[in-house]
């Protein structure tokens, strides 16, 4: 699943320039989405490239037809909202037959873009509306008023896989919650927030949503072998790595060995906590999709996964790829009877994580434990199969 976090920039959190101002937060922190009035989609799309959603105020208007005062077409939200001064938020007494609900009939219109909803969950019959809103929309927005964890609950479970449910929130606190409910979560969150601290933990609390958590083995190490020269591949990320951080990488896809990244100062050469001297060009590294990638195939701009002593894993983006001919070792390990081995250079910065804490290779000795991840299934181009492929 991947989360979202959506920003509420509408008129009713204030003048244009607060809603500037929240928005620009938004921007810089990272949202997926800002919420906005039909009016502002332009000005949001002038303020730097996210997804823009804006409320339908006006049924009877199609989109398609919309126009600025100069006769050319109005700027397109990426996604219409109804709700807002409708049945959505009690503006419009709620129908007791939703058949005549002019909410869910201009979302069922399929002639124009309005593909989601914005419900104030007030009673169990706002409930049973944003259940039958979800039928026909992308996107169904829930609004708790004193808020308990029960309705989300319930939508969750009866909803979850007909929409992508967004829960307004008003912290990260409550974001985190709503990420968690029913261990499945809701698919995003709507943040009403001026703080520009509160909507960059938000985002933070979506990240940690989406991220893996691997559970790292020890492998004892049988044979370090001096192999002569390959072609080695440096990866340097546009992240700064913590002192526990690196990658996973190795010959073999089920057992990828740990390496620490270059955040040791060293008496030869500085410190380059961006990057992790990974390996030669043929062997795999983790990526955040949980598949793998050649190293000899990675450039910038394309994704990898970083993962801590503990398991935690993180996204970063390649800047740059160093390819350059390097004296290298051979390292073989054994996990429960499984030989697993890789090559990495031969050179006192390159550090491995063992029992004794972080390792340089050229100290690393047989009868050491040294962390992997082992995963035993087969890969084709990177993906995970039900197949038997021999490694060796």
């Amino acid at each position: 699943m991947t989360r979202s976090v959506w920003l509420k920039a509408d008129d009713a959190v204030g003048d244009w320039e607060t809603r500037k101002r929240r928005i620009t937060a938004g921007l810089e922190a990272g949202v997926d989405w800002v919420l906005v009035d039909e009016a502002d989609v332009e000005t949001v799309r002038e303020l730097g490239d996210v997804n823009v959603a804006a409320f339908r105020t006006d049924a009877d208007v199609h989109v398609m037809e919309a126009e600025e005062d100069d006769g050319e077409p109005a700027a397109l939200a990426d996604a219409y909202i109804v709700g807002k001064d409708g049945e959505g938020d009690a503006t419009v007494e709620l129908p007791s037959d939703f058949s005549g609900s002019a909410d869910l009939t201009t979302l069922r219109r399929g002639d124009d873009h309005t593909n989601g909803s914005y419900v104030r969950i007030l009673s169990k019959d706002y409930e049973a509306f944003a259940e039958e809103a979800a039928r026909d929309g992308d996107y169904t927005i829930v609004i708790g008023e004193d808020w308990t964890i029960i309705p989300l609950e319930n939508l969750i479970a009866r909803i979850g896989e007909e929409t992508d449910l967004i829960a307004g929130v008003t912290t990260a606190e409550e974001a985190k919650t709503a990420f968690e409910t029913l261990e499945l979560g809701s698919d995003g969150v709507l943040l009403d927030s001026d703080d520009p601290d509160e909507i960059r933990k938000t985002v933070e609390v979506r990240d940690e949503a989406e991220r893996e958590s691997l559970d790292l083995v020890w492998a004892e190490v049988t044979e370090v072998e001096r192999t002569g020269m390959a072609d080695r591949v440096c990866v340097d990320t546009g992240t700064i790595m913590n002192h526990d951080e690196g990658m996973l990488v190795g010959s073999m896809a089920r057992g990828l060995f740990f390496v620490h990244a270059e955040t040791a100062k060293s008496p030869y050469v500085a410190s380059r906590p961006f990057r992790v001297n990974a390996g030669a060009v043929h062997a795999y590294a983790r990526t955040p999709d949980g598949g793998t990638v050649y190293l000899s195939e990675l450039e910038s701009g394309d994704e990898v996964q970083l993962i801590d002593t503990n398991g935690n894993t993180r996204e970063a983006i390649v800047g740059r790829v160093k390819i350059e001919k390097r004296p290298m070792f051979r390292i073989s390990a054994d996990y429960e009877g499984d030989r697993v081995t890789t090559l990495l250079q031969n050179a006192e910065t390159i550090k491995v994580h063992t029992r004794e804490g972080r390792t340089a290779v050229t100290d690393l000795e047989p009868g050491d434990e040294m962390l992997i991840y082992y995963e035993d299934t087969a890969r084709h181009f990177g993906e995970a199969v039900e197949e038997s492929i021999i490694e060796k």
